[in-house]
């Protein structure tokens, strides 16, 4: 009768490890593009792509430009492989399993241990290692494995090429200023430039909203000239030589496009 009870007993034990539930899995970070506030790259996926699911940004004239942290978390590798594979890349461990990389950076901003949060710079873009031109190359993985990007949630396109805007550690910090052309409606365009497409006007007189602020073609205006741009929303720039801010250049705590 005993042996009986302690079979019963072990099956029990068994039936009920067998049945149950196990641990959730953790839920991913918000990954974001891993370039500051503002900034728009082109991003292209490839089905020859090693890994797969990696993905290669680029912009004009992008060597040497800043490459953020796309999720806080803390930096594991600080690597540098030569003139093969990824050259020199930064791997950030975000927990859960949860890992980026960042390769064919031309410098390192970061070392083993450090502790990074949004939009903190960890390298610049390079093309060391087995890169044949400046590029980001970014892999999000899952336990070793690459998995398919998303950013704020949305999944990347696979295949081919979109154009991705940056809301990587922008500040909520914003700006005002008040249109200023004498009369004449001022022309809003879809950059920072002269050179980009008329999208609109707004009125002399008109109380902006300035979300952030970059560089471009140099406009001669009501307050002097100045190469500075205003972005007033999205894909929408005015030339900051027509906006009164007060402030000569740019406006403190406002971030850089």
């Amino acid at each position: 009768m005993r042996k009986r009870w302690i079979s019963l007993l072990v099956t029990g034990l068994l039936v009920g490890g067998a049945v149950a539930p196990a641990s959730p899995a953790l839920a991913a970070p918000t990954f974001k593009v891993p370039f500051p506030c503002g900034q728009s790259w082109s991003g292209q996926t490839r089905s020859d792509h090693s890994p797969a699911y990696a993905i290669d940004f680029n912009r004009t004239d992008d060597q040497g430009d800043p490459v953020v942290a796309s999720a806080p978390g803390t930096v594991d590798r600080v690597t540098d492989l030569g003139g093969t594979s990824y050259g020199k890349y930064v791997r950030i461990d975000h927990g859960g399993g949860y890992t980026t990389y960042y390769a064919h950076l031309s410098g390192f901003n970061v070392s083993v241990g450090q502790t990074v949060g949004y939009g903190k710079v960890i390298g610049w873009v390079g093309s060391t290692g087995g890169s044949t031109g400046p590029h980001l190359h970014y892999e999000q993985r899952l336990n070793g494995n690459d998995i398919q990007a998303r950013f704020n949630g949305t999944l990347a396109l696979y295949w081919g090429t979109k154009t991705y805007t940056s809301g990587n550690g922008c500040s909520s910090g914003s700006g005002n200023g008040t249109v200023d052309t004498s009369g004449t409606p001022l022309t809003v365009r879809s950059g920072p430039g002269t050179g980009y497409a008329s999208v609109g006007t707004v009125a002399d007189g008109t109380r902006v909203t300035i979300s952030c602020q970059t560089s471009g073609t140099t406009v001669t205006g009501t307050y002097g000239t100045s190469s500075i741009w205003d972005r007033i929303g999205s894909g929408r720039y005015i030339a900051d030589a027509y906006v009164y801010t007060g402030y000569d250049g740019y406006i403190p705590n406002v971030p850089r496009c």
